[in-house]
């Protein structure tokens, strides 16, 4: 690894998101903690397209912090609906009450105090930091595993290698050293992105990548149309899945504390 190359991958990025980079996604025009905080958790498992339109919904719905924390659950995930994960609405609702409650209605900015908060995972915490904070923290995705392990970590011969996080992350941290960490990576993103939609994919060389379970079939299918049907008013017995796909359905949904 040399420091010409790391500069060049650069020059490739800032070009890319000079030409090309998303500017008009509604998350990337605040610095709002709480609206950060929002879309980084929407984000979690879901494409871009389908988190616009919810996450401008959301906002109207709960413009702030502690809107959302007075809001009972069933109105926060009857706005949720349709975005699929809906133990994800749970979370934000449960950390907009513990924002409200122990941090005075503000988003804490300390990497470790965000890890309490419900929902907030490792990823998702430092991610709030960058976007909404600009703090120095490296944020390793699917997209910047894509273009990181595209650049720098060619395939050889007939052996297909697997990398790690761990193998990624030195990469990543001299390519993001002394840039703009909110621009930084809104631009490494932009660019994974991109190489994700023009062929390049890295699955079978990440070790951390599992392939996403179909929804059609699935009880997250049956636990979302008992939610919407609670939303509408009816009977979940109604809905066209058999009684005990049904009964399992709500034993779970009790259990995340979303029923």
């Amino acid at each position: 690894m040399t420091s010409a190359k790391v500069e060049d991958f650069r020059r490739i990025v800032w070009e890319h998101y000079k030409k090309n980079g998303r500017h008009d996604l509604p998350w990337r025009k605040t610095k709002d903690p709480y609206k950060i905080l929002v879309s980084e958790v929407m984000l979690q498992q879901t494409q871009v397209p389908r988190v616009i339109e919810k996450y401008k919904k959301f906002l109207e719905a709960f413009p702030n912090v502690r809107s959302l924390a007075r809001a009972p659950l069933g109105m926060v995930l009857k706005v949720w609906s349709g975005l699929g994960y809906n133990r994800r609405g749970k979370y934000v609702h449960d950390a907009a009450k513990e924002i409200v409650r122990a941090h005075k209605g503000k988003v804490p900015r300390d990497l470790a105090v965000l890890r309490t908060l419900s929902g907030m995972g490792p990823y998702t915490a430092s991610a709030v930091r960058v976007f909404a904070f600009n703090e120095p923290d490296v944020l390793i995705e699917t997209n910047v595993r894509t273009a990181l392990i595209h650049h720098f970590f060619p395939i050889s011969g007939d052996t297909i290698s697997r990398y790690s996080d761990s193998e990624v992350l030195p990469i990543a941290k001299m390519a993001a050293k002394g840039q703009d960490p909110r621009k930084w990576h809104s631009a490494l993103f932009d660019y994974g992105s991109y190489l994700k939609r023009n062929g390049i994919k890295i699955n079978s060389r990440t070790r951390v990548y599992t392939k996403q379970s179909k929804f059609k079939g699935s009880l997250r299918e049956v636990r979302g149309a008992i939610l919407k049907a609670a939303h509408m008013g009816q009977d979940p017995e109604s809905l066209p899945f058999s009684k005990r796909r049904i009964g399992a359905a709500l034993v779970s949904l009790k259990r995340d504390g979303l029923i």
